[in-house]
């Protein structure tokens, strides 16, 4: 069964994430190292993984696989979640596969090495009411590929 985890701890988009899956039937695993809301849904689970180095990012990449959909902003999470066949797309609702993902592992590379060179001040655009609303439509129609691939 398609499940779709988060990377949670600092995702904008939990209550839209939960808006999505409950329309589509899907459970959510929201995978965080601190305290998440506790949720009274049984298509809900949170998974608290210690304070280490990527702990939450390893979970997520050693639970995902072909089908299931991943929310992440971390490019090298995404990375390893488009390897595994998963569905990923981050909170701007920006899609990561195998077409792009090369590419945007590059530009995260060549963002870092502009910040520890000082030539960039390394700020994000705000997040906006126009990411909210296309975070729901890619969401949405992850939702339904995800199941479409699932069908025998």
């Amino acid at each position: 069964m398609t499940s779709i985890y988060v990377d949670a701890d600092a995702c904008p988009v939990k209550q839209e994430i939960l808006k999505v899956a409950e329309r589509h039937a899907l459970p959510v695993t929201f995978v965080a190292n601190s305290g998440l809301r506790p949720s009274r849904d049984p298509m809900v689970r949170n998974v608290i993984v210690s304070n280490g180095f990527d702990a939450a990012d390893n979970w997520i990449a050693d639970h995902a696989s072909a089908t299931d959909i991943v929310i992440t902003a971390d490019v090298p999470l995404a990375v390893r979640c488009v390897a595994a066949g998963a569905l990923v797309t981050g909170p701007t609702g920006r899609v990561f596969d195998e077409t792009n993902i090369g590419m945007a592992s590059a530009m995260r590379d060549l963002g870092a090495h502009l910040r520890e060179t000082g030539e960039s001040k390394g700020y994000n655009a705000a997040f906006s009411p126009r990411d909210r609303s296309q975070f729901l439509e890619t969401l949405d129609r992850l939702c339904r590929k995800s199941k479409a691939m699932a069908r025998p």
